[in-house]
């Protein structure tokens, strides 16, 4: 992780960080964080892998109502200004109603929902700086997928801080808010390898 850094030692203005968070180079990852440009190398296969899974599942079953209710727009990485910082959760989802599409810049709305898909260069940061943020900013649900541990928790937005509603792993079958109306399969998360051995 680098950051960029001001030379003449002037505070540098939201748009300015911006415009710098455009210029990350691909392949790379940009936050705006305590401002400053925060430059990350992108995700490790499992971590793509358990990421783009479980948005593939509930976007078909909570996007577009395919064995589903429907009535959510899911998106992967998307750009979301908290404040004065912009933070790029693996995955993030707003009920229709409130969704709010930006084409030109961060996405101003908070999520409803937010899922960190956690790797060993990333635990610390979303579990203690990411979480608080979250919270703050009165996102509802925030789930911690760990693809190498093999674990799912869930969290609920509890007056200040986040309350621990479930923790499953494996091979578990799970019905957890705001998507408890369709069942998740956990296996089918895990890439796979984890599926082929479970059948």
């Amino acid at each position: 992780m680098s950051r960029s850094a001001d030379r003449r030692g002037e505070a540098k203005g939201f748009e300015q960080l911006w415009g710098e968070l455009e210029q990350v180079p691909e392949g790379c990852r940009g936050e705006i964080v305590d401002g400053e440009v925060v430059v990350m190398p992108r995700s490790n296969p499992p971590h793509v892998r358990a990421s783009s899974d479980l948005g593939t599942l509930l976007g078909g079953w909570f996007r577009f109502g395919i064995g589903g209710p429907g009535g959510w727009v899911i998106l992967d990485e998307p750009r979301i200004r908290f404040g004065d910082e912009v933070r790029v959760p693996d995955l993030a989802g707003w009920s229709i109603e409130r969704f709010g599409a930006n084409d030109t810049g961060p996405f101003l709305v908070i999520p409803d929902w937010i899922c960190e898909v956690l790797s060993p260069g990333t635990t610390i940061e979303d579990r203690t700086a990411k979480l608080p943020l979250y919270a703050r900013h009165r996102v509802g649900h925030v789930w911690l997928l760990d693809p190498l541990e093999q674990t799912l928790e869930i969290y609920r937005l509890h007056g200040e801080g986040w309350f621990l509603v479930a923790a499953f792993g494996a091979d578990a079958k799970v019905r957890a808010a705001p998507f408890d109306a369709v069942e998740l399969d956990l296996t089918l998360v895990w890439g796979p390898k984890r599926v082929i051995e479970q059948r």
